[in-house]
């Protein structure tokens, strides 16, 4: 498992303490974490929610009317520091 795949794991584990369904993905660039967030989650559980994406390097909250309220979070992949990064003539 990546590196950014044992943070999400870790991310997900803490967010199923605090009592919701993590769902992990991982992508080329980055793991994503999603977890659909009850309208009944104490304040306790969301203190815990909010320390546990702290990990994460962008995270965040989609709410609507029609799905209810899904918490996200990415954590990025490391990206080489030696080699052929970005193919011919890419330059950092």
């Amino acid at each position: 498992m990546s590196a950014s795949g044992v943070t999400a794991a870790a991310l997900a584990a803490r967010l199923s303490a605090a009592g919701l369904s993590p769902r992990v993905e991982e992508h080329t660039r980055f793991t994503t974490v999603e977890a659909e967030v009850p309208d009944t989650l104490s304040a306790d559980s969301w203190r815990e929610v909010l320390h546990a994406l702290a990990d994460a390097d962008r995270f965040g909250l989609v709410a609507t009317s029609l799905n209810g309220r899904t918490l996200w979070a990415v954590v990025r992949k490391a990206v080489p520091t030696t080699g052929d990064v970005g193919g011919p003539g890419y330059q950092r």
